[in-house]
């Protein structure tokens, strides 16, 4: 057998050949067509993403042995030799949206049951006098025990990014410690973090390299398996390295403030879902959005800035995820509901509360006696990441249809797999109008 000219001979996993520096094409052998591929990938991203949710919800003390028992079966079905059968790959991808259903709901009870029943909240943004620390990523069991360990100093407590949701929360609160927020989307934190000044803790994934001109490498500081080189990793959550450094630094640089409200989180919107029955019935809600998910970098995605600005000022525009900060530093207005005048946009939280959105479309449709795709509801959702395809998998698995997904569709689907996908659910990528997809849907087009 000959090797690759570098000592190394090249194996297929799939087929169990020797071959010379190309991957094996004998699709007839090893089975390995490109749809079947499509699909494990689409599968292990979905794996990915709700093994994100899990850890959180383990955190918090809520597992389930049936989630485990899938995780398991659904990684062994992508193993060398196990399953070749489009078919059935295509259920495990729709039963991957079931399971992470499961563990949404076990996250976002494992929240509600640690911090308390989340309220809207208004949040000052900016930074203030003294000195401060600055959270970003997901984790709120990280931000509690931070909340702790300042007690009794003058450091301040800042979330970032998808840490914002946070202040809705009873438990995290009460700490007078947590002083506000500070900063975007998790794509900009190398300019954010070097403005911030004092040091950074990140608490899961979206976190960067800092650039070779960053100079805020030595005041960031990870959790557990969430890394980057230069950056003082901790096993445990003993802050006191943090807190030190922000005493050696002292007061930051303060910026001019505002203020914004977060915290409409499902439960709270169930509360008052007689109101929201009443406004669509009398027509003061035409339509509702759903405008959010996975923010990014890359050029395109100021679509849905452009989509929530021209949403008209009879519909209600629901966002989550760092998706939020596209369309979120614009004043949409309000609209009342019976005796409430509540903002035309509701901050439901982090992409870790994405269940929050699809309980109150399942709330709608049980109201209004229809399916979800009867109700006025249009769901535009910018994907970036594996927690995005875990949340796509379960909204395909509840049968929702006619989502517009963007900026562009995943890379890893296949034509013939976005053939099935857009014959079974009509899944779309958004156009390159905002305006034209938005006149579509207000016309009922789908």
């Amino acid at each position: 057998m000959s090797d690759n000219g570098n000592g190394w001979k090249m194996y297929c996993d799939q087929c169990e050949q020797t071959f010379r520096g190309k991957a094996c094409t004998d699709v007839g052998v090893c089975g390995k067509d490109p749809d079947m591929e499509s699909l494990q990938k689409m599968l292990l991203y979905g794996l990915k993403g709700m093994a994100a949710y899990k850890h959180h919800a383990r955190r918090l003390g809520k597992t389930d042995p049936e989630i485990e028992s899938f995780i398991e079966e659904a990684l062994f079905a992508t193993v060398t030799n196990v399953n070749f059968d489009i078919e059935s790959l295509f259920e495990l991808c729709m039963e991957c949206g079931r399971m992470n259903l499961k563990t949404m709901q076990l996250l976002n009870d494992g929240h509600v049951e640690t911090f308390g029943q989340p309220q809207p909240t208004e949040v000052l943004e900016g930074i203030q006098e003294g000195p401060g620390i600055l959270v970003t990523g997901h984790d709120m069991v990280d931000l509690r025990d931070l909340l702790e360990q300042v007690k009794g100093t003058d450091i301040k407590v800042y979330t970032h990014g998808e840490m914002l949701p946070a202040h809705m929360y009873p438990g995290l609160k009460k700490y007078p410690n947590l002083a506000g927020h500070y900063g975007g989307a998790w794509q900009k934190q190398r300019d954010e973090f070097e403005r911030f000044g004092g040091p950074i803790l990140g608490t899961t994934n979206c976190v960067l390299i800092p650039r070779p001109d960053n100079t805020y490498l030595d005041r960031f500081f990870t959790t557990r398996v969430t890394a980057v080189p230069g950056a003082k990793r901790l096993k445990t959550n003993d802050f006191s390295a943090v807190i030190e450094r922000a005493k050696q630094i002292g007061p930051l640089t303060p910026t001019p403030l505002k203020k914004s409200t977060v915290g409409f989180h499902y439960s709270v919107l169930l509360n008052v879902a007689d109101k929201i029955v009443e406004a669509v019935k009398a027509g003061k809600i035409k339509r509702f959005f759903v405008i959010g998910g996975c923010d990014g970098a890359e050029p395109g995605r100021n679509y849905f800035s452009e989509f929530a600005q021209l949403t008209p000022p009879d519909t209600l525009i629901l966002t989550l995820g760092c998706g939020k900060y596209r369309i979120r530093d614009y004043d949409y207005g309000t609209i009342r509901l019976g005796d409430l005048e509540v903002p035309r946009l509701l901050d439901m939280g982090q992409c870790n509360d994405s269940y929050g959105a699809i309980q109150v479309a399942l709330a709608l449709a049980k109201v209004f006696g229809c399916g979800v795709n009867d109700l006025p509801l249009t769901l535009n959702i910018s994907w970036f990441e594996q927690k995005a395809v875990a949340v796509l998998l379960t909204l395909l698995y509840l049968g929702v249809k006619g989502i517009r997904l963007g900026p562009a569709l995943p890379a890893f689907v296949t034509p013939n797999i976005l053939r099935i996908l857009q014959e079974k659910f009509d899944l779309k990528p958004i156009g390159a109008s905002a305006r034209a997809d938005l006149e579509a849907e207000l016309a009922g087009a789908r």
